[in-house]
């Protein structure tokens, strides 16, 4: 069985989540006799697994424990190219964030969020920006990394005041971006262009600094985590398609062991696995969310540029640990971050883990099985 359906008919449903929890104290210890009738206590011995230490902190991105506090840092969101040829991408599988958007042509690109960059390694390869992309990273707070853009993405920078680093249209060509020679070969110049974790945080510590590299006082993202988010009414959602355009289709797979959706794509009529360069790992996520809004073509553009819109509100769906509901997002300006809410207007709850959010048409198709 499998269920079919449009951003157009995202329908109202409650998602209710209830959580028990049972316990029982530990039996009594043995007993014995002692010579003048009396009973004597035998010592307990514990056969309790040791218990983990519990993480002081939390991503704020993920909901996931972590020794540091990173909360007041902005996060990295570095622009990624999905083109067949430019395959596979690097650094991808250690996103806690994971947005994709159609660009032109049918072909999508992916904006990678790290709220850490220690142990990511090699990036890329970078493209360039469009101005909803650079409206996701506003929202973020974030650090935007990305290799040129069009001009209305430069205006946009410039509008909403982010903090980029560009790898085109920057001084920073010979210092943080390099090119790989075989990537040249392979795919191209224009799809060769890569960073690293190193040479960001180089940069950052160095030239950069004096640049604001935590969240202004008083800023938090309104999203909330739970170890277990599965919509208790939720359908199944086993498997996951969405239908970009001709080009691209996105496709999402659970896994009961590690409790993820293992990520695959539909790339130029090529299907496969969605993998990490730097180390063949297949991408996997804990939560799959569908933002349907409107996409359309800008009159006049020759280069058949979008228009996205991401600032109000829209439908959607949200999965995970196998299950699906509709949802509704909103974002208040461009400049917002977004919030999530169920249909029946209650915050969403996400599975504590990384996130695949999908940006698509309002006529895009999603299939559920």
């Amino acid at each position: 069985m499998y269920k079919r359906v449009s951003c157009l008919l995202a329908g109202v449903l409650a998602a209710v989540m209830l959580l028990s929890a049972c316990g029982s104290d530990a039996p009594p210890t043995a007993s014995s006799s002692s010579g003048d009738g009396s009973l004597s206590l035998e010592p307990s011995v514990s056969t309790m697994a040791p218990v983990d230490p519990i993480p002081l902190y939390t991503n704020p991105l993920t909901g996931e424990g972590t020794d540091v506090d990173l909360s007041a840092n902005r996060p990295v969101a570095i622009m990624l190219n999905n083109l067949k040829k430019a395959l596979p991408q690097c650094g991808i599988s250690q996103a806690d964030i994971i947005y994709e958007a159609p660009a032109e042509g049918g072909i999508t690109r992916m904006m990678a969020v790290f709220q850490s960059l220690d142990g990511v390694g090699t990036l890329g390869s970078v493209r360039s920006a469009r101005p909803y992309y650079v409206e996701l990273a506003a929202g973020l707070d974030a650090i935007f990394i990305h290799a040129g853009g069009s001009d209305d993405a430069y205006s946009a920078i410039k509008k909403h005041g982010v903090f980029n680093i560009d790898g085109v249209n920057g001084p920073y060509g010979g210092t943080m971006f390099y090119r790989d020679a075989q990537r040249k070969k392979t795919a191209g110049f224009e799809h060769s262009l890569f960073t690293d974790e190193a040479r960001i945080q180089k940069l950052l510590s160095g030239s950069l600094s004096k640049m604001r590299q935590t969240h202004n006082e008083g800023y938090s993202l309104p999203l909330t985590f739970a170890e277990d988010a599965a919509p208790a009414n939720g359908q199944s959602a086993n498997s996951i398609s969405v239908k970009y355009s001709y080009y691209k289709t996105g496709l999402f797979t659970y896994d009961t062991q590690s409790e993820t959706y293992l990520v695959g794509q539909l790339v130029d009529k090529q299907n496969g696995p969605y993998v990490d360069g730097n180390n063949d790992q297949q991408v996997a996520v804990t939560n799959v969310l569908v933002l349907c809004t409107d996409v359309n073509p800008i009159k006049g553009d020759t280069a058949g540029r979008l228009t996205v819109r991401l600032a109000g509100t829209g439908s959607g769906y949200f999965a995970c640990g196998g299950q699906y509901i509709p949802i509704t997002w909103s974002k208040e300006s461009p400049t917002a971050p977004f919030r999530f809410s169920t249909a029946d207007g209650q915050p969403l709850t996400l599975g504590a883990g990384k996130s695949y959010i999908n940006i698509v048409d309002t006529g895009a198709t999603v299939t559920f099985e």
